[in-house]
């Protein structure tokens, strides 16, 4: 690959992932791709049509000309029409096809990839008609990728790949957004501490501090005295941050010390995608 090398991290996950999927839905029969995901409202197909939809984007092609029904309930803003639009259009398609498309884009986009010698902050296109870095579309690739994967794996039963190279990216994606879940929507208050354990295939040990100001940041060093510490395993950790589960459904798996009504509010607030 030429990709510059700030972004062949990003790369590398995003093809360890997609690989993955592609080896994880090639064996599916029909009534297969039809079963739910822990991704709100989509099934197997959903999930890898999403994927391909989203490559295709990365690639520039036109997206598709295409009216949604107007019963899907989950949609409920612009965002998620913009990315229902990739998923609904090929929702009637068969098996054989989906694995083509999949397998087709991933050669397109390993191509692209094999050639990119773009500069990681070059403008590209975003969602909904905006722009963002392409070290930022890059990453955002690598982080949808590996969550959607583990999404068709706990449809599908088939755990693993929790500490993978894309498991690392969220991870650290997931941390930049703790900072604004603890300090403001959770109301942390001023000058305060809390501490995230976090267990098993991914370990980490986080603090996130409020200052004076209510401004939220997050470090590695421990905290002497917080007023809550979570303790959790990584599986999840991502999942509540990615809205795979709510906070009643994994009670049992979060060790909760310190202020129960502030852990309670981090915990109600803790999704960080849509």
């Amino acid at each position: 690959m030429t990709v510059h090398p700030s972004l062949q991290t990003y790369a590398d996950a995003w093809t360890h992932s997609i690989e993955s999927i592609a080896e994880l839905v090639q064996p599916l029969v029909e009534g297969e791709w039809n079963r739910p995901t822990p991704c709100p409202a989509w099934s197997v197909r959903d999930v890898v049509s999403h994927v391909i939809g989203m490559e295709c984007e990365m690639l520039g092609d036109p997206r598709p000309i295409h009216t949604l029904p107007r019963d899907l309930y989950h949609v409920q803003n612009e965002f998620a029409r913009y990315m229902e639009m990739q998923v609904d259009v090929r929702r009637h398609h068969t098996a054989p096809e989906m694995t083509s498309e999949l397998e087709y884009t991933m050669i397109r986009r390993a191509r692209q990839l094999r050639n990119e010698n773009r500069r990681p902050g070059t403008m590209v296109r975003a969602p909904l008609g905006t722009e963002q870095t392409l070290e930022t579309a890059m990453r955002a690739r690598a982080f949808d990728t590996w969550v959607h994967e583990q999404d068709l794996r706990a449809a599908l039963g088939r755990p693993g790949n929790l500490d993978s190279p894309g498991a690392y990216i969220t991870r650290d994606l997931l941390l930049d957004a703790l900072p604004k879940v603890v300090a403001k929507d959770a109301g942390s208050p001023a000058s305060s501490a809390v501490v995230f354990d976090v267990h098993g295939p991914v370990e980490f040990l986080r603090t996130v501090r409020v200052d004076a100001d209510g401004r939220g940041t997050v470090d590695g060093a421990p905290s002497l005295g917080p007023l809550v510490t979570l303790a959790l395993d990584w599986e999840t950790f991502y999942r509540l941050a990615c809205g795979r589960v709510r906070a009643g459904a994994v009670q049992d798996r979060v060790k909760v010390d310190g202020d129960a009504d502030l852990a309670a509010a981090i915990l109600r607030e803790f999704a960080v995608t849509q």
